[in-house]
């Protein structure tokens, strides 16, 4: 863990969960305990694979671990913008997993949004300990695997990188929104049908998370093509790029 804890940054803003309040951080005590366990074991193996990522891409090259946390930090700080959902009664906020997934890779973004999460579970009250499993599967996994799968699809059909990003950014933030939903309703539903109680969540969420999604999309692509124009062998070292496609 000392090796995750190098990262030293943050992902997420704050989620308040109070009653039929709900946002994309779950807060302690929110998911019966069966439901907090399932997601930890789903996130466990996703964690470990992002520290073995971490060891092996620093042990080969000794600026990775910088780029990673210069990385987080920025994830924190786009993080950091809570937007009140009134249908709701709580807030919600961009990601920021669309640009650490992009840059690197699926594993790592979800081991920085781990600690993260952590951080803030511990010092913020933001999210909890129980469910702390849970979002770093809603946010970290499912938002780093959409942002990376994004990007390099479009990529890959030779789609510019402005709007490589911007989907990526889009997808990532609305993925993370769809599975924190699932796992809410899954959680808190008791006997009450899934389907019903799901669409709930997501029509609450709609005023803020789609416009969201937009503004972490543009931001993505923002910083993609940023990097594009001034350090595109950043982008290369970090394989986003292939050399060849560097145009000088």
């Amino acid at each position: 863990m000392k090796t995750a804890l190098s990262v030293g940054a943050a992902l997420l803003s704050p989620m308040l969960l109070v009653s039929n309040a709900y946002a994309m951080h779950i807060s302690e005590g929110i998911l019966p305990w069966n439901w907090a366990a399932v997601w930890f074991g789903v996130a466990a193996p996703f964690v470990a694979f992002g520290l073995y990522r971490l060891r092996k891409l620093s042990s080969v090259d000794l600026s990775f671990k910088p780029l990673v946390g210069l990385l987080a930090a920025v994830v924190f700080i786009i993080s950091c913008m809570p937007i009140p959902v009134p249908t709701a009664g709580t807030c919600s906020h961009p990601c920021g997993t669309g640009i650490s997934g992009i840059l690197v890779g699926p594993a790592i973004s979800v081991l920085i949004t781990a600690v993260a999460l952590l951080i803030q579970a511990l010092f913020l009250a933001h999210g909890g300990l129980s469910t702390w499993g849970a979002d770093i599967v809603s946010m970290g996994v499912m938002g780093s695997l959409a942002g990376f799968l994004t990007f390099r699809a479009l990529r890959s059909m030779k789609v510019s990188m402005g709007v490589s990003g911007f989907m990526a950014g889009l997808f990532a933030d609305w993925a993370t929104y769809l599975a924190t939903s699932a796992e809410l309703a899954s959680g808190i539903r008791g006997d009450s049908p899934f389907l019903p109680l799901f669409g709930k969540i997501l029509i609450a969420f709609v005023p803020t998370q789609l416009p969201l999604g937009v503004l972490e999309g543009a931001m993505t692509a923002g910083m993609v093509v940023l990097l594009y124009r001034k350090r595109p062998d950043l982008l290369v070292k970090m394989r986003v790029l292939k050399p060849e496609e560097v145009t000088l």
